[in-house]
């Protein structure tokens, strides 16, 4: 009788182990996509903004509206009446990498009035 009684448990387990691998089997459909994506910015950068770092970048712009961090980048938006601009920040040492603005430049990333814009008219840090 005891043989009987390992055999039920391992059967029983078996069918446990095979019920819980059924329900991490099954698979969702991601809902579809509403919009396409958007085109990638234009290449190329405004040179005088290449390689600042964090204290030059407040210096000239002054204090952020969001900084976001990821891992070993950072992302600095200002924020204006008419165009927002985006400052990535990484490698070491951490300095500007990457500049783009919303609206888009017609032939680069940044729109420079924009960014003149902006550097006009933020509070600068000494």
């Amino acid at each position: 009788m005891g043989w009987q009684k390992q055999a039920m448990m391992r059967r029983l387990a078996c069918l446990m182990i095979a019920l819980s691998l059924a329900g991490c089997s099954t698979t969702q459909t991601p809902p579809p996509r509403t919009g396409a994506i958007p085109p990638a910015p234009p290449r190329g950068e405004p040179g005088q903004y290449l390689d600042l770092g964090g204290v030059a970048l407040q210096a000239a712009f002054g204090k952020p509206a969001l900084v976001r961090r990821d891992g070993a980048t950072e992302m600095w938006r200002y924020d204006g009446s008419a165009c927002r601009a985006f400052f990535f920040l990484y490698g070491a040492p951490l300095a500007v990498r990457h500049v783009e603005t919303l609206p888009r430049g017609k032939d680069q990333a940044a729109d420079m009035a924009c960014l003149t814009a902006l550097r006009a008219s933020r509070p600068k840090i000494s």
